[in-house]
């Protein structure tokens, strides 16, 4: 089977088709049950939930690559766990493993700013119902939820020094991705060029400056975020801090 082959009965995902709307409902009304009833998912019962999800993650994963291997698809250069949404599922598998701070503040801005945007606009091949339409959508909106389970039930809040935390973080994996890149001719992080189809990359200047532009807009948008929760944070001083 070829990774783009036309002949596929399930190629050609369209943005905003029928199933893509009924996945964008689900993602939605998921996020508001998460939000109004945050209280009751507070309970030391939602414990095996957390373990369950993380573990239904790992599963989920462990078959994109199986499914990846069998069709003979899986390369060096674009299918290892490298890019910032996958690495934000291993973020939030360890966050519901363990339930540490300093995980939450890394996974939270990659959630919100990249997870989200990655539902809304995807960059998928296959519809639904084929496996890969599951295994994007499940992965990338159990990131977010995640991410919002922890915030607005479990009271996990960033800070500024959550953004900071962001950044160094990026900025050490940056020379690990680059000589990935190099070795296996990979494009991971779009650090070797810019996607071949028009795309948002296209308006943030020539390689290499794009790169800068890139991560001075996660930064900024980091900060905005942050600002907005800070004051969501102050004005509910009789929660809890972790």
């Amino acid at each position: 089977m070829e990774w783009f082959g036309k002949s596929h009965k399930y190629y050609n995902f369209e943005m905003f088709s029928a199933s893509h709307l009924v996945t964008l409902a689900i993602f939605f009304l998921v996020s508001s049950a998460i939000f109004l009833y945050r209280k009751k998912l507070k309970g030391a019962g939602w414990r095996r939930f957390e373990v369950g999800s993380a573990i239904s993650l790992i599963l989920v994963e462990i078959s994109n690559h199986v499914w990846m291997l069998e069709n003979g698809v899986w390369k060096f250069g674009r299918s290892m766990p490298l890019e910032l949404c996958n690495i934000g599922l291993i973020l939030c598998i360890l966050l519901l493993m363990t339930r540490k701070k300093i995980i939450f503040e890394l996974l939270f801005f990659i959630a919100i700013l990249g997870a989200t945007q990655a539902i809304l606009t995807p960059a998928l091949t296959y519809d639904f119902p084929h496996f890969r339409f599951f295994h994007f959508f499940y992965a990338h909106m159990m990131v977010v939820w995640a991410a919002l389970y922890f915030f607005w039930a479990r009271n996990y809040y960033p800070s500024f020094q959550s953004v900071i935390k962001l950044i160094v973080f990026i900025n050490l994996l940056l020379p690990v991705i680059l000589l990935i890149n190099n070795q296996t001719k990979g494009n991971y992080w779009f650090l070797r060029h810019k996607p071949e189809t028009p795309s948002f990359f296209d308006v943030l200047g020539p390689y290499p400056w794009y790169i800068f532009s890139l991560e001075s807009l996660l930064l900024i948008l980091s900060l905005i975020a942050w600002f907005i929760l800070r004051k969501r944070e102050n004005s509910h001083k009789g929660r809890s801090h972790f």
